[in-house]
């Protein structure tokens, strides 16, 4: 697998289009978990737990629904192995009209769009989530 956090976000879009309530991502991540943990402060899923031990530990992910509908309408990669996308302070950009997140790989962690214009940082665009 070349991109496992483009594979990640697919498997939760995946779960959104079949109506589940959680999906499992493998293998775990502290990576992974920390944009898990952006998602999560950002009310976008319900929650995540890290199962097994080892190399074999998995995340599985809760995804949250709000009066039956998905609360991610819409989740995507931009930051892409072959093509990496680095932004600064002034260009992180709004998403949806500021009612989406962009989440970002900065020398602070991993952090939402608003976290990191308020800390005065840019990094790489991980993905967008509205």
């Amino acid at each position: 697998m070349t991109d496992p956090i483009a594979d990640m976000l697919t498997r939760i879009r995946n779960a959104i289009i079949a109506g589940q309530k959680e999906t499992v991502v493998e293998p775990a991540s502290k990576f992974k978990m920390a944009i898990l943990d952006v998602l999560k402060r950002e009310g976008y899923i319900e929650g995540y737990r890290v199962e097994g031990e080892g190399v074999k530990k998995r995340i599985r992910v809760a995804i949250k629904y709000h009066r039956g509908r998905p609360v991610i309408r819409h989740i995507e990669k931009v930051s892409k192995p072959g093509r990496r996308v680095y932004v600064g302070v002034e260009e992180i950009p709004k998403v949806y009209n500021g009612l989406g997140i962009a989440i970002l790989s900065t020398s602070k962690g991993v952090l939402s769009d608003r976290e990191a214009r308020r800390l005065r940082v840019g990094g790489e665009l991980i993905a967008k989530v509205f």
